[in-house]
């Protein structure tokens, strides 16, 4: 690896031991073995380094969680299988990059141009979810799906995020998630008259 993919991997390291914050351009030389000069020169910023490899890691962590997921597109069956793949990465170690979603997402004011980068991948990542959940190709996902359905898999995703980071005992499961699905998804569909 040359400096730029090391500055890159140590950067995620810091990204998930220290967060987006409190990482200083020190802590990412320290641990890519780069020196801070090729911060600058392959990145013009350590706030750009970050955004870039935040992103990498958000890209990284959902890849993983797409394996196992086979129940028909749409189905409930899929919906849990997803949600037991979400959660399985969480169990897995993925609760620090949650932690680093969730500071990105409250520090948006102080760190304008990871936001503007974040608000210009959202489509992409609801279009992902969407792919997801019922098995269709990213590429025949309507902008309007991106804007409805993918908004509201994207809620579900990151207010799992915050149950589990503010108390992992109480979050729900994806059986639970599943169940409440089809109870919203019963409670919506009139019942039929004989």
């Amino acid at each position: 690896m040359g400096h730029r993919e090391d500055l890159l991997e140590g950067a995620k390291k810091c990204l998930v031991e220290k967060g987006f914050v409190r990482t200083t351009a020190r802590d990412i030389v320290k641990a890519s073995g780069a020196n801070l000069a090729s911060i600058g020169y392959h990145y013009g910023s350590k706030d750009a380094l970050l955004t870039q490899a935040f992103t990498e890691l958000m890209e990284e962590w959902g890849e993983v969680f797409k394996t196992g997921v086979d129940g028909e597109g749409g189905s409930l069956e899929r919906f849990r299988q997803v949600w037991d793949g979400v959660l399985s990465q969480h169990a897995a170690g993925a609760g620090p990059v949650w932690a680093a979603s969730m500071e990105v997402a409250l520090s948006g004011e102080r760190l304008p141009e990871l936001r503007t980068l974040l608000a210009a991948s959202q489509g992409e990542g609801r279009r992902g979810l969407i792919a997801m959940f019922t098995g269709r190709p990213e590429e025949g996902i309507t902008e309007r799906e991106v804007r409805t359905l993918g908004a509201f898999y994207q809620a579900l995703l990151n207010g799992l995020m915050i149950q589990w980071l503010f108390d992992p005992e109480s979050a729900a499961t994806a059986e639970e998630l599943t169940d409440g699905m089809r109870q919203v998804a019963e409670a919506l569909t009139p019942p039929t008259r004989s």
